[in-house]
């Protein structure tokens, strides 16, 4: 059998892939392997060498005393060199010779750099993750549900206002929420997680352990493995300042909502774009739209191009010079309809102070500007009437005054007069005298009868039918004076008037029109009629010999005004009809050239 070669021990532990030293009692190095050399730097060991292991342990102070007492003992401890620090575990053991003596120590050393730094990073990680959970208010808990062991960490247990030693049990952490919707909310959700592998996030209300309600947030994710729940990681958050203050702040824009919404103003917000993204019910009952059909639509979207164009300039106005709109008077027309609106946009800030958009308010004064108007046409009115007073007061002051000194001076001759001839003569004058009084006396009763009239006696009126049956009443008149009537109103055409009124206006001015006829050609009066939105306008046009307009237009239609030589004129007929046309809100006008007839245009007035 060959004999087996003996190696030289200190040839094998050079060779040792463990970084392994031998020391002897006073930890002067014998030898060691390469790797160990390494670690230190330091070169191999020969007969002359001698280094001693307390100068590169220079932290472990009480080294020298440790290989005194002979034992076992592991020591962490770092070698730093330009390449950075290392970390470093050395395990220090007696060695023994072969009869038990223990003549040195043996040392193995670790380099375990890798796993500080990692210890070091769980370290920050953990460190990094309290910091969060404790500004964020947020705890998390873990449930194993092999070992139906529940752990809360310190944010869970303060969230729960419980001591650190608490130890939980599902049961008990289930009962701190709140009985009825909040536990069985959880208890649901935790048992569908366990069984459906399903994860959660619930906001229910948690009674603390000293009775105090608030509201958290919970969450749950289950680990699988191999099909099967193993555990359930959750969160826990405080969130009970903010859901205070979301409900304060929902609170605060229902009151808003509802005192705007409660307005009768039209409000709503605009964007820089002019897109509206708010408006109130008035505004949406005005557009007759639902407000999520409004927001995100401009007014082009919404209103005629002329209008919403007009809308857009002021808008972009507002926005880019700051400069707000006050009390504007303004008219919407929509679908037809034109609103008055006195109208308000002022700039909209966000809350670093930038321009966002525009708020804009609008007020419906459309009966304000129909009083208005009526108020206008009131006063018109009566100013019309209080004149048309003083001119009556004059008319009847002078024509009664004409009457009585017409009568006193009849009267004294008749006291006077002594032939019996003569006083007849005076009396058929008194006679006389007396019919023409009670003449004008009839007229002016006849102006204050139309005058005293109101509307509501106003009916619709066929106009082509009336000026039939009234020219049929002047058929004698006309054949006399061989007249043509031309009658081109419409059989639709109606006027809502006062009947005797309006056969009153058509016998008049076309009597009229047929009496002051020209003796250079035969008599044709022409009628038209043309209605329209503002009411229907009557047109009475003859060739006759016309009237001088720059000499006598200010005294057409006044009482008695006569303007030719003929017997039969009496100024009364003009007055009269001028006075029926305005009883009934309507007027009229003249137009004439001499010697080339006149045209009488009557607008009747349809809405009073």
């Amino acid at each position: 059998m060959k004999a087996v070669k003996k190696i030289d021990q200190f040839y094998l532990l050079k060779q040792l892939p463990t970084a392994t030293a031998l020391l002897d009692q006073k930890g002067t190095l014998l030898d060691a392997s390469s790797s160990w050399l390494n670690i230190f730097g330091l070169p191999p060991q020969e007969n002359t060498t001698k280094t001693n292991v307390f100068s590169l342990y220079p932290e472990v102070l009480d080294l020298e005393l440790q290989l005194l007492e002979q034992k076992s003992f592991t020591i962490q401890h770092q070698l730093k060199n330009p390449e950075g620090t290392r970390y470093l575990k050395s395990s220090f053991a007696p060695w023994f010779d072969n009869k038990e003596n223990v003549i040195g120590a043996i040392i193995q050393t670790d380099d375990i750099t890798s796993e500080v730094k990692k210890e070091e990073e769980i370290k920050w990680l953990k460190t990094i993750l309290e910091t969060k959970v404790e500004v964020s208010h947020t705890g998390w808990w873990e449930f194993d549900m092999i070992k139906e062991e529940l752990t809360w960490c310190k944010e869970t247990k303060r969230i729960h206002q419980v001591p650190d030693c608490f130890q939980p049990t599902t049961i008990e952490a289930i009962n701190f929420y709140k009985t009825g919707y909040s536990q069985n909310k959880v208890s649901m959700l935790f048992h569908n997680s366990m069984v459906n592998h399903q994860p959660f996030d619930a906001e229910v209300i948690l009674v603390t352990f000293e009775g105090e309600d608030r509201w958290v947030r919970v969450t749950g994710k289950p680990i699988i493995e191999n099909g099967k729940a193993i555990k359930i990681y959750g969160t826990i958050k405080d969130i009970h300042e903010q859901v205070l203050s979301e409900t304060k702040i929902q609170e605060h824009q229902q009151l808003l909502t509802t005192l705007v919404d409660s307005l009768p103003l039209n409000v709503y917000v605009k964007d820089l774009k002019t897109r509206k993204i708010l408006v109130n019910k008035s505004e949406c009952n005005y557009l007759g739209k639902k407000a999520e059909e409004i927001i995100g639509k401009t007014d082009f979207d919404l209103y005629d191009e002329e209008i919403a164009r007009v809308s857009w300039e002021e808008d972009i106005s507002v926005m880019k010079n700051l400069s707000p709109i006050i009390g504007k008077e303004t008219i919407n027309i929509l679908n037809g309809k034109a609103t008055n609106y006195l109208t308000s946009k002022i700039p909209y800030f966000d809350i670093e102070g930038k321009v966002c958009g525009l708020i804009g308010v609008s007020l419906d004064i459309t009966s304000m500007k129909r009083k208005e108007e009526q108020l206008r046409d009131l006063i018109k009115v009566t100013s019309m009437q209080n004149q048309k007073l003083i001119s009556f007061a004059h008319i009847v002051s002078h024509n009664l005054r004409s009457h009585s000194a017409n009568f006193s001076m009849l009267l004294e001759f008749l006291n006077s007069e002594k032939n019996p001839e003569e006083r007849q003569r005076i009396i058929k004058m008194l006679s006389k005298a007396s019919d023409n009084l009670l003449e004008t006396l009839g007229n002016l009763n006849q102006v204050v009868d139309i005058n005293t009239k109101t509307s509501e006696t106003k009916r619709p009126l066929k106009l082509r039918q009336n000026i039939i049956s009234v020219l049929g009443n002047l058929a004698a008149l006309l054949e006399k004076n061989d007249s043509e009537i031309i009658n081109n109103v419409s059989e639709a055409i109606e006027v809502n008037c006062v009947p005797a009124y309006l056969d009153s206006i058509i016998l008049n001015l076309v009597s009229n029109a047929v009496k002051y006829k020209s003796d250079k050609r035969k008599s044709l009066v022409t009628i038209d009629a043309v209605k329209s939105n503002e009411g229907v306008l009557l047109s009475i046009s003859d060739n006759g010999i016309g009237i001088n307009l720059a000499k006598y237009g200010d005294k057409v239609f006044g009482m008695y005004k006569t303007f030719h030589n003929r017997k039969d004129a009496k100024g009364f007929g003009l007055y009269l009809v001028k006075n029926q046309i305005e009883a009934m809100g309507g007027s009229i006008t003249v137009q004439s050239e001499i010697d080339k007839g006149t045209t009488f245009n009557v607008y009747f007035n349809e809405e009073s």
